[in-house]
């Protein structure tokens, strides 16, 4: 396996995924969303296997700016606002979760 988390210092249920990866002896790569965002590539990988809409947490600041945007332009405006995820993202290869999901997580082998 090959996770990354993506996740913010201050997210609850980033701890959550760390811990739970931890606990069951796997590896993982941390990087922290705020100060590093996704690459493009990264950010189309999870698109692809969530969906835009499920990465984006309406309780964030700026939620505003991305509601009323058009779906063409809503990627670029994650990858300039990156306070508009929602946390954690836990990649697998091309497998990818928003939020703490253990159940799938599971089936990761």
């Amino acid at each position: 396996m090959n996770i990354q988390i993506f996740g913010k210092a201050k997210c609850f249920d980033t701890k959550k995924a760390e811990r739970y990866f931890k606990e069951r002896s796997i590896k993982y790569q941390r990087v922290d969303i705020l100060q590093k965002g996704l690459s493009k590539g990264e950010l189309n990988s999870v698109i692809a296997s969530v969906g835009i809409d499920a990465m984006v947490s309406d309780k964030a600041e700026d939620y505003h700016l991305f509601r009323y945007l058009t779906d063409e332009s809503k990627p670029d405006k994650l990858l300039e606002c990156p306070s508009l995820f929602k946390t954690p993202i836990v990649r697998n290869g091309k497998y990818a979760t928003v939020g703490y999901c253990p159940d799938i997580w599971s089936g990761w082998d």
